[in-house]
């Protein structure tokens, strides 16, 4: 399923609900948002124990600034704005964010050929090779790919151009194409 929602009756309902004081209207609004949220977060920060915060920190300004939306981009885009500055903001200040440098991919280890695995180790090695992009990079093809985000949703998102996001996502398959077709030979895949 889409995890973003578009502007209903129901995300102004909730926005008027929450304006007005009803806390149970937010608790919608987060569960509405959170897989969304969950995603952009665990994408680009890696230190677990600053995770929990940065969603905390995320919804906080959410709250903050719900009188300031105007309904100019889908609610749960709004949200996915928020996680993702604030997580940009979060690299920036530890200095976990150095734009243009690649990570390295590669994945460790010699694993069975891919003809012998299940489509749940496939996944896990997919997965692993995700984790070893650069933040922005996992961030945008988890937003393409899983949370299945057109191009437009995701440059809302994240205040990139789309010809950059287009670049990003480009970049990210290569990547994920090459260390993959390194670690295993082409004909294993």
């Amino acid at each position: 399923m889409h995890a973003l929602t578009g502007n209903t009756p129901t995300d102004h309902h909730l926005v008027d609900q929450v304006l007005r004081g009803d806390v149970q209207a937010f608790s919608a609004i987060v569960r509405n948002t959170e897989a969304l949220v969950a995603q952009i977060v665990c994408r680009m920060v890696k230190h677990v124990e600053d995770r929990k915060d940065l969603v905390q920190e995320i919804y906080l300004k959410a709250y903050q600034h719900l009188p300031g939306f105007r309904f100019r981009s889908k609610l749960s885009t709004w949200v996915g704005q928020i996680a993702y500055h604030t997580c940009i903001n979060y690299l920036e200040k530890k200095k976990l964010l150095l734009p243009g440098e690649p990570e390295e991919t590669a994945l460790p280890g010699a694993e069975p050929p891919a003809a012998f695995l299940s489509r749940k180790e496939l996944a896990g090695i997919l997965q692993a090779a995700i984790e070893r992009l650069p933040p922005i990079q996992q961030t945008i093809i988890s937003l393409y790919h899983q949370q299945e985000c057109s191009y437009d949703e995701i440059t809302q998102i994240t205040g990139l151009p789309a010809g950059t996001v287009k670049s990003y996502l480009f970049r990210a398959r290569r990547a994920l194409r090459d260390n993959l077709l390194l670690q295993y030979k082409k004909e294993e895949l």
